[in-house]
């Protein structure tokens, strides 16, 4: 016997917000490309408890043949969170993985016009939701190959899983040379003029791996990034104030707030604990 329609409607989140393709992807069937996305966000979302109040009624994947992947700032006022991305033909492992760091940024509350990048704590941002996108690749790889969305398709899931080991390897070492393995907090000191500049750069890359290493082994704490930004200055305060006020969020919207205290314990930043 059929479900009777419950006459209740969910509210829309990251998770089921209804995805829309743009932009130039060649010869790429957009049925195809449509499906990637959705694997990525599932993998990268299932099992993460979506916190946010500022979660986006839409997502748009606009396709560039060049530039960065991006989340558009668009002040328009709508509520669509507009992710632009720039892969090869047919190129799925990128694909997922670019579209799965921006993804990190909407999740983070990073999508609507006044969410500009800014110094000294953007770069932690970048490492967060970089490290968010390869959890979720490795769990995209791994799905890939029990149940791939392409018939007969299952060993692209290894290449996936390559795609991201190599990554991986190449934060890995990052964090090796720089120091950071052997003392955070002395990597922190030592090169923070370095570090805090706004972008994915080499040490926000090292970082990433410590964090990837954070969400495996408690994976609660990703809902975390959920409470970000909910405050002026966003990224442009000092990361005693941003730690800080992210925990605030965090109790504000019944959140976890492990991630932030574990930073703040791993760069030997003093919060008060609540």
């Amino acid at each position: 016997m059929p479900k009777r329609a419950s006459s209740i409607s969910s509210p829309t989140t990251l998770l089921t917000a209804p995805i829309e393709l743009a932009g130039d992807w060649g010869r790429m069937l957009a049925h195809s490309a449509d499906l990637v996305v959705e694997r990525m966000r599932q993998a990268c979302l299932d099992d993460v408890r979506l916190v946010s109040d500022r979660q986006p009624a839409r997502l748009r994947v606009d396709e560039h043949r060049s530039g960065p992947p991006a989340v558009w700032l668009h002040p328009d006022g709508s509520s669509m969170a507009w992710i632009i991305i720039d892969i090869g033909e047919r190129d799925w492992s990128k694909l997922a993985y670019q579209f799965g760091h921006e993804l990190g940024h909407v999740l983070a509350n990073s999508w609507q016009a006044d969410a500009k990048p800014a110094a000294p704590c953007q770069w932690l941002e970048e490492a967060m939701v970089e490290a968010f996108s390869l959890r979720g690749l490795g769990r995209l790889a791994k799905d890939w190959k029990e149940d791939p969305p392409f018939a007969g398709d299952n060993a692209f899931g290894d290449a996936i899983a390559a795609y991201r080991e190599n990554i991986v390897k190449r934060y890995a070492s990052l964090a090796d040379s720089q120091g950071l393995t052997r003392d955070a907090a002395a990597w922190f000191a030592g090169h923070r003029s370095e570090i805090e500049i706004p972008s994915l750069n080499p040490f926000a890359q090292a970082m990433s791996g410590t964090i990837l290493a954070e969400y495996e082994r408690a994976p609660g704490c990703i809902e975390a990034l959920g409470a970000l930004n909910r405050w002026p200055g966003r990224s442009g305060v000092p990361a005693d104030e941003y730690l800080q006020l992210w925990q605030r969020s965090c109790a504000e919207l019944h959140a976890s707030p492990q991630l932030p205290l574990r930073l703040a314990d791993l760069l030997r930043i003093p919060l008060r604990r609540k």
